[in-house]
């Protein structure tokens, strides 16, 4: 199958949480990451999330002239089963385009010709089917792909191993929490041989946190 490369980054505490207990976003990553995250979102060909993120956070998606002169603006992908982005939602103003894929029979009409929204088959748990958004992405002209949450989508992009990199920057807090957002949610593995290699390419200091670039195995 021909695939965009996938990226995918993200921001945990030092006990591996993405959020706060109650699932809103927290700023994690120090100033100098974030300039990294923006520069990484500048040079990708679209920026994609699930449905939860744009319900709890409401993003844009966008890259930031502070961080980047004259952006080159992704294209935003919210993986969106159910049809549950409101129409107000951020990530759906005209700086960029954005694509909403769901499950057949949940399609939903929104204004502005910079805005698609197409079906797609989902899994057995009623999620999107990753590999079939690569293809239809690829099919697109989309050739590289970040991936940047939650939980739920970062694990079903891993479990189906099209993943290509992962960045993790891990700040230099604790949130804890037994139910806070982990990177990787979803069922998780069935045993110890489920286990998803990967391998470091680098680690490196920024600001007052630790980057990690993995490549899967």
């Amino acid at each position: 199958m021909k695939r965009p490369q996938v990226i995918i980054n993200c921001a945990m505490s030092a006990d591996g949480k993405i959020a706060s207990p109650t699932r809103k976003q927290m700023q994690i990553s120090c100033d100098e990451d974030i300039e990294r995250m923006y520069r990484l979102r500048n040079k990708c060909d679209a920026v994609l999330v699930g449905i939860g993120t744009i319900l709890t956070d409401d993003p844009k998606l966008t890259v930031k002239e502070k961080y980047v002169k004259h952006p080159k603006q992704p294209l935003r992908v919210i993986l969106d089963s159910k049809g549950r982005t409101p129409a107000h939602a951020l990530v759906l103003n005209d700086v960029a385009k954005t694509l909403i894929i769901t499950a057949k029979g949940k399609e939903k009409t929104y204004k502005g010709s910079h805005i698609e929204v197409v079906s797609c088959k989902t899994d057995r748990n009623g999620f999107i089917d990753v590999k079939g958004v690569l293809d239809f992405l690829y099919r697109k002209g989309i050739r590289t792909l970040l991936v940047e949450g939650g939980g739920t989508v970062i694990w079903n992009f891993l479990k189906n191993k099209v993943v290509d990199d992962l960045y993790i920057f891990i700040g230099s807090c604790i949130i804890g929490g037994k139910e806070t957002p982990t990177v990787a949610e979803g069922e998780g593995i069935k045993g110890e041989k489920d286990s998803i290699p990967l391998k470091i390419v680098e680690v490196k200091r920024i600001g007052s946190g630790l980057l990690i670039h993995y490549q899967s195995q």
